[in-house]
């Protein structure tokens, strides 16, 4: 089981494996065929009021408390097993906008994979 998280701005890499956006917004100034992705389950990414949230200053821990809150729901609960079942076949690459992407909801739902 293999999971990384990484920046959707960098360039594909054949060791991404399976490339799944974990953002709700599609990144600025990136065409869909330029970022490869093979994946992009919305339900897994934080709600808007959370990412507005964060974005206003609020502290990570809590943001991560949060989020896995909200990972916890039935919809999400189950994206989120099929992307565990993925990384038992396989790398996974969790794709972020992030300009700081270990402080960020892909870093959280990366451990979450590999717990």
């Amino acid at each position: 089981m293999s999971v990384r998280v990484r920046r959707i701005y960098e360039s594909p890499e054949p060791e991404d494996g399976v490339r799944v956006l974990v953002d709700r917004l599609w990144p600025r100034g990136l065409s869909k065929e330029n970022a490869q992705v093979d994946e992009w389950p919305k339900g897994l990414t934080p709600s808007n009021e959370l990412r507005r949230w964060f974005h206003d200053g609020g502290s990570y821990e809590e943001f991560t408390r949060r989020y896995e809150a909200e990972l916890a729901t039935p919809e999400a609960a189950e994206l989120l097993d099929g992307l565990r079942e993925s990384t038992r076949k396989g790398q996974v690459t969790l794709l972020t906008a992030s300009k700081t992407p270990d402080g960020s909801h892909a870093t959280v739902l990366a451990r979450l994979l590999t717990a």
